[in-house]
C-alpha cells in the first residue's frame, strides 16, 4: 500500500491526530496526514466536528460559574468505581 493511500484510510491514526490537536499541537506532517485523510473521509470529518463541539461544551461546563460548587455524590462515585472495576475484570 503506497504512502498517500496508507494516509487516507487510517481513520484510527485521523481519530488520535483528531484529539491531539484538541489537547496540544500535532506536527507539519501529522497536520497534513490528518488534512488528507478529511479531505476523503466524511466520517472522520463528523468525528472531528462532534469532538470539537464535544470539547467546547465540556470547557463552558467546567468554567461555568455556577457549576464550580457542583460535586458527584459519593452514591455516584462508588457506582461508578464498581461498573470500571466489573469492565476491567472481564475476561
Amino acid at each position: 500500500m503506497g504512502p498517500l493511500k496508507k494516509i487516507t484510510h487510517n481513520c484510527k491514526k485521523a481519530t488520535f491526530l483528531i484529539e491531539k490537536k484538541l489537547i496540544g499541537r500535532i506536527t507539519l506532517r501529522e497536520q497534513l496526514e490528518l488534512r488528507i485523510h478529511l479531505f476523503g473521509c466524511s466520517v472522520c470529518r463528523i468525528y472531528q466536528k462532534q469532538t470539537i463541539k464535544i470539547t467546547e461544551m465540556i470547557r463552558q461546563l467546567f468554567n461555568s460559574a455556577v457549576n464550580k460548587e457542583t460535586k458527584l455524590d459519593d452514591e455516584f462515585k462508588k457506582d461508578l468505581q464498581d461498573r470500571i472495576e466489573e469492565e476491567l475484570n472481564k475476561d
